[in-house]
């Protein structure tokens, strides 16, 4: 008796993406009452023109399709919501208020202990869910260099593996 896979009826697939992104949500808001623990931080990858996003437009000038913040050291204010965080960040010296929609985000890293979850872009293109190897780690001298200029934004490459 051969079995034919059928075309699901339930939408599993966005299902579950919903339920990663609240993943994301919950950290942030347990981070947003206890701080960060140990040396835990986060690289929170987003689609800058994304419905609901809010940045300055100077940002949106330099990164005009995506871009990458740091939640370590220098950041204030993280509100955390139930569609979106807010948070306030210094981009080459200059204090910033973010608004960013869980639905925005396209990867979300704590190299602290090798966690990591990438979306697909909510614009109509299928990408594959998949985690950041350890060799995908963005490095100390990157992070260094973003902290030396006051910037949250470090430029990682999230691309698929062979």
């Amino acid at each position: 008796m051969s079995e034919e896979i059928t075309d699901s009826l339930i939408p599993y697939d966005d299902i579950v993406q919903e339920v990663l992104r609240a993943v994301v949500g919950r950290v942030l808001r347990t981070i947003e009452a206890e701080g960060l623990p140990g040396d835990h931080h986060f690289y929170i990858t987003f689609r800058t023109t994304a419905d609901g996003v809010s940045i300055p437009q100077a940002l949106i000038e330099r990164f005009p399709e995506e871009m990458t913040i740091v939640l370590q050291h220098k950041y204030w204010d993280l509100k955390i919501g139930d569609e979106h965080f807010e948070v306030g960040l210094s981009f080459s010296q200059v204090p910033s208020h973010l608004v960013i929609p869980y639905s925005a985000i396209t990867a979300f890293v704590d190299p602290a202990v090798d966690f990591a979850l990438q979306f697909p872009v909510d614009n109509g293109q299928d990408t594959l869910f998949e985690a950041v190897e350890a060799d995908d780690k963005i490095s100390e001298e990157e992070i260094a260099a973003s902290q030396e200029d006051g910037s949250n934004v470090v430029s990682v490459d999230f691309g698929k593996k062979s």
